[in-house]
């Protein structure tokens, strides 16, 4: 997984999505649809990933990246969408880092 380097010029995640179905990649969009309490990221925050697990954009601030990346691969594979769900009482949160002390849902579909 790496992170490219258009998130550092400001680059919107929606326009970097785009360009690489546009130069043939396979692409999914994950998208915090839901969070309560401490939040890293609002709603309607996105992170776009390639079928090699680049990434552009953040649901989370970075601490449920690499999670996310992880499920947008299998997405990817497998062409159908998932929603995921991420909180300090979830044991898979403190393993990926989300001690923020709120939650988020994140949707993660396949894009064409």
């Amino acid at each position: 997984m790496t992170m490219t380097d258009d998130l550092g010029r400001g680059s919107d995640p929606l326009a970097i999505a785009q360009r690489w179905i546009g130069e043939g990649r396979k692409v999914a969009l994950a998208t915090v649809v839901e969070t309560w309490g401490s939040a890293p990221r609002p709603v309607g925050s996105h992170l776009v990933i390639d079928g090699e697990g680049n990434f552009e954009g953040s649901v989370s601030g970075g601490c449920v990246e690499g999670a996310v990346v992880t499920e947008a691969l299998d997405v990817i594979e497998g062409g159908a969408a998932k929603m995921l769900e991420f909180g300090v009482a979830d044991e898979t949160a403190w393993q990926v880092g989300l001690s923020c002390g709120g939650r988020i849902a994140v949707h993660v579909e396949p894009v064409a």
